[in-house]
């Protein structure tokens, strides 16, 4: 394929639009606000981001290159279809997908990666939270209508049969609806759960949460989030049913088609490029490489803010100054954006990861989640406890994609092509389920034995149920081991805020145990 200036020409203007934004965004966040509230502007927007900006990036936090990807990918191959695209698996895939730009202009994949990972850390590396965000906007308007754009003129390409003949008749290949046979329920079921709850407890969702201005606002922004992630993906779902639809030897693609050439993964820019006039080609498939940033920017600032927060003030500096955050932020946010390009560069075993991170996400930390929340007790020894038995249940399950072959064969188990056996059993639930209750049962077990004098005191080691600080909550006093630090200061929360936000949660005392606490201040006097 010859080089294209004009589509390099397209994916500068895309660039340099975000990178505006961003760089804009930036100057705002340094002329709003205190200096003493500078860490906070940058990780959490300064608790006032506003719904139409919220709304945004919320979903952008998943709708990114590979959201749209995953999705078009979905329906296109053959045996899986509309039915098995229950929400997009690729959406955390942002940066790999920045192969979406040597589609258009015929460059060397890495070298797109490496573009689209500086983008996105730049800005979020000057700006913070506010540069994600805006830049969100700008990213979601030019997918949304970029992508709308360039269906129209897919559909009516001469090598296209009619998309809703197709849905449901076998013409170049399986209908693109695709089916979900009585002996793949189970699996069904499985992995529309670990979707749906799996992508709950994510640091980057509820930094989102915690940057809006009001609890009503990070209610109503979460619905407009799961509206526009819908929204989003409907082109995606029409360019997939197209790519089905297709008779690529009639194409300047050729033959084999994207399934015998295993490209079925960049089908959605590959519709982009054969099947649209090129000026609308250039235009669509430039508006998906700037959204290729969307999800790799917040995952990028939610990494950095995590380590920086939680792990070097609260562990190692509890003294550290507001300006030293920042800069340790600022340093992270290059280092995990570095670290992010070169796992995407590592295209092939990515994708594997990235499937096998979203199980442990549903399996283990999601009920950590729900215990902490809305599970009275649940204390450090049930926590560590439900964490091993899940990761063990997930393991010992297998996973054909990593060709990881499992050691416990449920009912349905099979081998594929590779002779690599497949569970049919929904194992996955299984697990999260086994960590839950497991979490639950040693919690009050170890309150049991130790209240009731039957385990000394002293065999507390993890100060979790004897400890002053634990008074029958889960014990988050561990997570700071100085006097000095209380627990609101573990998420300062502006005051006019903190009681509605509060209150949206069923365990009240989890967030409410900060004001029964004594009073560390007469205790340092003295």
């Amino acid at each position: 394929m010859p080089f294209h200036v004009e589509g390099l020409v397209a994916i500068a203007v895309f660039y340099l639009a975000i990178l505006a934004v961003g760089i804009w965004a930036a100057w705002k966040t340094k002329n709003t606000g205190s200096d003493g509230d500078r860490s906070e502007a940058i990780i959490v927007g300064g608790r006032d981001i506003g719904l139409l900006v919220g709304g945004f990036t919320m979903t952008a936090t998943w709708v990114g290159g590979g959201y749209i990807n995953g999705t078009a990918e979905a329906v296109y191959v053959p045996g899986y279809g509309l039915a098995w695209a229950q929400a997009p698996i690729g959406y955390s895939l942002s940066l790999v997908l920045g192969a979406t730009i040597s589609v258009i202009i015929d460059i060397n994949i890495n070298l797109s990666v490496i573009i689209s990972a500086l983008i996105a850390t730049l800005y979020t590396l000057v700006g913070g939270l506010y540069s994600v965000a805006y830049t969100d906007v700008v990213q979601l308007f030019c997918i949304f209508l970029g992508l709308w754009i360039s269906v129209p003129f897919a559909l009516s390409n001469p090598a296209v049969t009619d998309i809703g003949f197709t849905a449901v008749h076998e013409v170049h290949q399986a209908p693109w609806l695709g089916t979900i046979g009585s002996l793949n329920i189970y699996t069904w079921l499985d992995n529309f759960l670990l979707l749906t709850f799996g992508g709950i407890p994510w640091q980057a969702y509820f930094q989102r949460v915690l940057s809006s201005s009001s609890a009503t606002y990070a209610q109503v922004l979460s619905f407009l989030a799961a509206f526009g992630c819908i929204v989003m993906a409907i082109p995606a779902v029409l360019i997939g049913a197209i790519g089905a639809s297709t008779a690529w030897n009639q194409t300047e693609y050729g033959f084999p088609d994207p399934i015998a050439n295993k490209e079925a993964d960049m089908i959605l820019p590959i519709v982009l490029q054969y099947l649209c006039p090129v000026y609308i080609s250039f235009f669509g498939l430039g508006a998906v490489s700037a959204a290729v940033m969307s999800s790799a920017d917040s995952s990028i600032l939610s990494a950095s803010s995590m380590f920086a927060r939680n792990i070097y003030q609260l562990s190692f500096r509890q003294n550290a100054s507001d300006r030293e955050i920042v800069w340790v932020m600022r340093i992270t946010v290059f280092l995990f954006g570095a670290s992010a390009t070169a796992m995407a560069l590592l295209a092939s075993s990515v994708y594997g990861l990235w499937y096998l991170s979203s199980d442990l996400v549903y399996i283990i930390i999601f009920p950590q989640l729900l215990c902490v929340l809305f599970i009275k007790g649940t204390n450090t020894y049930g926590a560590i406890a439900g964490y091993l038995f899940g990761l063990v249940l997930r393991i010992t399950g297998g996973e054909p994609y990593l060709y990881l072959q499992p050691l416990i064969y449920y009912p349905g188990c099979y081998p594929d092509e590779n002779n690599i056996y497949v569970q049919r059993f929904p194992f996955k639930t299984l697990a999260m389920l086994t960590s839950f209750f497991t979490n639950i049962i040693v919690s009050y077990l170890a309150k049991y034995l130790f209240e009731s004098g039957t385990l000394p005191p002293k065999l507390d080691f993890l100060d979790a149920v004897v400890a002053r600080y634990s008074r029958e909550h889960m014990d988050k006093a561990t997570l700071v081991k100085s006097d000095n630090i209380v627990l609101n200061e573990l998420a300062p929360v502006n005051p006019r805020h903190s009681l509605t936000l509060s209150s949206t949660f069923t365990n009240k005392e989890a967030f409410n145990y900060v004001d029964s606490s004594p009073d560390l201040s007469n205790t340092e006097d003295n």
